[in-house]
């Protein structure tokens, strides 16, 4: 295969993904926003999440201002917002802020430093745990506790299920590819 066509299908063998916009900020209050479509829940108790942050040359800030500063908001992207999210992905020089290159607006909540994604209708902030390399391909698991959740509340069902359908949430496959979700079934718990 050549190069692209092999980028593609590794990009997409795995499957659909979510996607979501990390806002970081730095020491001197220059916020970022990219797009990340590999978060992972860790745990639940402690609640935990990682995300895969891809070689330092390739994407320097959003990892750097996250270990400067310890935390990070992860907002999930919907229908609205889709196109102005994927663009977060251009390499934007280090003085330039993605919400204001895409047209997003930041959002600042008392006592929480990185910005949220105001547009988005499912929004929480992480606290930097722990950053393990990946030696293979120079990537790194960035993994966080969770701090806070602000949710819609027409989206949490009685029992702490998100329906993140109802916040027309997308997912991904590949790096260009974005779709809408819905609920086939919600099934009990499995018991032996």
């Amino acid at each position: 295969m050549d190069r692209f066509t092999r980028t593609h299908f590794i990009n997409t063998l795995s499957g659909f993904k979510s996607v979501s916009l990390i806002g970081t900020i730095n020491k001197v209050g220059q916020s970022n926003l990219a797009i990340f479509s590999n978060l992972v829940h860790i745990g639940a108790d402690p609640a935990l999440i990682g995300f895969v942050n891809r070689p330092t040359e390739a994407a320097p800030h959003t990892l750097a201002n996250i270990q400067a500063t310890e935390f990070y908001t992860v907002n999930h992207v919907h229908q609205d917002i889709y196109a102005k999210a994927h663009q977060t992905s251009a390499k934007y020089p280090e003085h330039i802020s993605e919400f204001e290159a895409v047209g997003l607006t930041p959002l600042f909540r008392p006592g929480i430093s990185a910005p949220f994604v105001e547009e988005s209708k499912v929004q929480y902030v992480l606290k930097l745990e722990e950053v393990i390399p990946i030696k293979l391909n120079g990537t790194f698991l960035v993994v966080g506790s969770l701090q806070q959740a602000f949710i819609r509340a027409e989206i949490m069902d009685e029992d702490g299920f998100l329906s993140i359908e109802k916040a027309n949430s997308l997912c991904s496959l590949g790096i260009n590819g974005y779709y809408e979700t819905k609920l086939l079934e919600k099934l009990p718990y499995a018991k032996a």
